[in-house]
């Protein structure tokens, strides 16, 4: 018996007639994959927040230094961060890591101490002794960011 095949069917057979994926076949892998990005994202976002933390460390103490070298060549504290940018202390006022903004440090005057300690400097030219951040959130440990 002979069989006719169109050329239709003879390309058919030659290939398989199944292209693509099935929505089970997706699924799973979409599954694999939020299951993956689960474990992975938290870990992600905590390196980010210690970043942060060890960015803000390092801007407190660039800063505290600068506030200690233009109180000792100048007798008086600086009345402004801008300030020791003019006199060369700082290269720029650093952004605060926890806010994204240079306008949001907590800067700690002269008057703030207390008055044994404000008897001994200048009543005339209160200045910034120490400078905190604005943040109001707390690092990993639960220590306020503003008490750094």
């Amino acid at each position: 018996m002979l069989r006719l095949t169109t050329p239709h069917t003879a390309v058919a057979e030659k290939w398989p007639t199944r292209r693509g994926f099935t929505v089970l076949e997706l699924l799973v892998v979409l599954a694999a994959i939020g299951l993956l990005l689960s474990v992975a994202a938290p870990r992600y976002m905590a390196h980010l927040d210690q970043g942060r933390e060890v960015a803000l460390r390092q801007n407190l103490q660039a800063m505290r230094q600068a506030i200690d070298q233009f109180t000792a060549d100048r007798g008086v504290p600086p009345k402004s961060l801008q300030q020791l940018v003019t006199g060369r202390y700082l290269s720029h006022v650093p952004e605060d890591p926890m806010t994204g903004r240079t306008d949001t440090w907590r800067l700690v005057y002269v008057e703030a101490l207390s008055s044994a300690s404000a008897a001994m400097a200048s009543a005339s030219s209160p200045g910034i002794i120490d400078v905190r951040s604005g943040s109001v959130g707390s690092s990993r440990q639960g220590v306020s960011h503003a008490s750094w």
